[in-house]
């Protein structure tokens, strides 16, 4: 399969992103079709998102009644919706706290730092976060990514924040001081390469946070709703945090989000201290029971866990794959030496198979939770095969010198 020219004419577009190499136009499922009618397994799932598959004929089912009925009102006024969404998650993450509805995981995560801030008090509102994290593009969560490249371009960042080293507890006990508020962590580091924590290191910041006054606030924008497994990532580790941000995966696709706190944290807020114009609204809340009420009925968590040891099993035996790393279905598969995972990347696109390169010798796969046995042999069979190739022409080059 040759890749398709973009036909898009995108010069309208801010230049953001590189030039998509591909314009998608349906899905389902876990399959995806370009323009030209070329079919692609989709193992990156919308990075994370799309977890109950392309077009789910249930979320699409709730859109369209809602669209139909009540669109939007402003917070200046109730919806019936939001507030059993957020009843919802509430009972998912265990009960006794209060949710806050946005419209994407940078959102949810401001909110958590905002929450932080005035729960701390003046003098206590430094945020403690790890290198190589990733919480969002605002100024606010850029500052608290722990990613100086990313932040070089956008100095001065707002004050109040500070990066540790991640699975480093002695590492964290030493950056903790009076002045700070809360500390910030993912289970998983996905944009960070797909990295997780240990139970340990967690219930140590657990234990340092009840010790210090602190609020341990966890990011599962990417983790979250069943991604790793688990309902949320930080179940894995016997830990319950004070702050937790949801987003990707609970819209499928619909631009949504939600910070929860427990009920004395979130306490912290009165009205006039956040809030979303957009937040709540019944047709995105619409779309996110519907993902939930599916996730629940079909016991996804659990198809994710066992979809997950299987296809990390056979990413495990390719011959190119050093190590398989993650939880449920958020993997990398670390490629052997002199294997470039962006150009495998590019070539498994060219074959049908959409994976991304989370770093520069890793591959992250985050299939929708519903993804078959089928659909993982196959996207198996792709990689062995791209793989194959690039190790052939490595090894065909004088002193083994990779093509360029």
């Amino acid at each position: 399969m040759s890749r398709p020219s973009q036909p898009v004419d995108a010069a309208s577009l801010m230049q953001t992103y590189p030039p998509a190499p591909v314009t998608f136009a349906r899905g389902s499922g876990t399959e995806l079709w370009d323009v030209q009618g070329r079919r692609y397994l989709d193992f990156i799932g919308g990075l994370a998102v799309v977890s109950l598959g392309h077009a789910h004929p249930e979320v699409a089912d709730a859109l369209a009644a809602q669209a139909r009925k009540l669109v939007h009102v402003s917070n200046l006024f109730a919806n019936e919706i939001g507030p059993q969404l957020a009843a919802t998650l509430d009972r998912l993450l265990g009960g006794g706290g209060q949710v806050f509805l946005c419209n994407s995981g940078a959102e949810a995560n401001e909110c958590a730092l905002k929450l932080a801030r005035r729960w701390g008090g003046h003098g206590k509102f430094v945020v403690v976060s790890a290198f190589g994290s990733f919480h969002g593009r605002t100024l606010a969560t850029l500052a608290a990514t722990g990613q100086p490249t990313k932040h070089e371009p956008f100095q001065p960042l707002p004050e109040g924040f500070r990066h540790v080293a991640f699975g480093d507890l002695d590492d964290l006990v030493r950056a903790v001081d009076p002045s700070v508020a809360a500390i910030l962590l993912e289970p998983v580091q996905g944009e960070g390469g797909v990295h997780p924590a240990d139970a340990e290191y967690f219930r140590g910041v657990r234990e340092l946070c009840d010790e210090r006054g602190l609020l341990f606030m966890v990011d599962e924008v990417q983790t979250g709703l069943g991604r790793t497994g688990r309902w949320f990532g930080f179940e894995h580790f016997d830990v319950r945090p004070d702050v937790v941000s949801v987003a990707k995966a609970l819209g499928n696709g619909v631009p949504i989000g939600a910070c929860w706190a427990r009920s004395e944290v979130a306490a912290a807020f009165v009205p006039g201290d956040h809030g979303s114009t957009y937040g709540g609204q019944p047709l995105a809340a619409s779309a996110a029971r519907a993902v939930l009420d599916v996730m629940e009925r079909d016991r996804l968590p659990e198809a994710a866990a066992a979809a997950g040891a299987k296809l990390a099993a056979k990413l495990e035996d390719l011959d190119g794959v050093a190590s398989v790393r993650g939880l449920g279905l958020l993997l990398a598969a670390e490629l052997d030496e002199g294997i470039d995972a962006k150009r495998a990347a590019a070539e498994c696109l060219d074959s049908g198979l959409v994976v991304n390169a989370v770093t520069p010798t890793a591959l992250r796969l985050a299939p929708p939770l519903t993804v078959s046995d089928a659909e993982i042999a196959e996207a198996v069979q792709i990689l062995a095969s791209v793989l194959a190739a690039q190790r052939a022409t490595t090894t065909d080059q004088p002193d083994g010198v990779a093509m360029p």
